[in-house]
C-alpha cells in the first residue's frame, strides 16, 4: 500500500510517538487489527485462535517496534510479515492443518441477505453457499500446498495484496514472489 506522503508523514510520526509511549500503540492497533485479524482468521479458520495468533501479532509488534525502521518498507507490511510467521509456527505446533470454514460458519450464524422478500433471500443463500462451497474447496486444496505457496496465494487473493506488497510482506524479491504465484497456482489448477 502506497501511503500518500501527509498519511505517511502522520503515520510515521504516530510510530515514533509509540516507540516513546507504548499507550500511543493503541492507535496503531486500532488502525491495524481488523485486516490482520481478517487474513489470520481466513487462514486459520478458527475464531479463538485468530484472536490468540492476532494478540500475538501486535505482543511482537509492540516488543518490537524499537526495531522498525522506514527502509521502503511499510508498517503494514511489517506487521502482515509478522502475522504469517505466527500462522506458519500455528500450523507446525502439534502437526495442525487448516480447518474448513464450515465450522466458522456454523459457530457465528448464517445471516440471510434480506427480511423482506424470501425468494432474494433464498437465492442469495443459495449463491452465498456456493461461494463458501468452491472457497472451502480452494481453501482446502491450498492447505496441501508447501506452506511457502500457501502464503503468497493467501496474500494475492485473499487479501489482495500486489506482488510489491507480499515481497515487502515475505522479504522476498518480486521476482521470486511472481515465480511462487505461478508456481503455486500451477500446482493448486492440477489439484483442482
Amino acid at each position: 500500500m502506497h501511503l500518500q506522503s501527509s498519511e505517511a508523514i502522520a503515520e510515521q510520526t504516530l510510530i515514533e510517538r509509540a516507540k516513546e509511549d507504548p499507550r500511543a500503540f493503541g492507535d496503531l492497533f486500532d488502525r491495524y487489527y481488523p485486516p490482520i485479524f481478517a487474513y489470520i482468521l481466513r487462514r486459520v479458520g478458527k475464531w479463538n485462535d485468530a484472536q490468540d495468533i492476532a494478540s500475538e501479532v501486535f505482543l511482537k509488534a509492540l516488543k518490537g517496534l524499537w526495531r522498525f525502521r522506514w527502509q521502503g518498507i511499510a508498517f503494514s507490511a511489517w506487521l502482515y510479515r509478522i502475522a504469517t510467521n505466527e500462522i506458519a509456527t500455528y500450523f507446525r505446533r502439534a502437526g495442525r492443518a487448516p480447518l474448513s470454514l464450515t465450522q466458522l460458519v456454523e459457530e457465528s450464524g448464517f445471516e440471510p441477505a434480506s427480511t423482506h422478500d424470501l425468494i432474494a433471500e433464498k437465492l442469495e443463500a443459495e449463491r452465498q453457499l456456493e461461494r463458501y462451497r468452491d472457497f472451502l474447496i480452494a481453501r482446502s486444496n491450498i492447505a496441501t500446498l508447501p506452506m511457502k505457496y500457501q502464503h503468497v496465494i493467501a496474500l494475492r487473493f485473499f487479501e489482495r495484496k500486489s506482488v510489491k506488497e507480499i515481497a515487502e510482506i515475505l522479504g522476498k524479491k518480486e521476482g521470486t514472489v511472481k515465480s511462487l504465484l505461478s508456481r503455486g497456482l500451477e500446482r493448486l489448477r492440477k489439484l483442482m
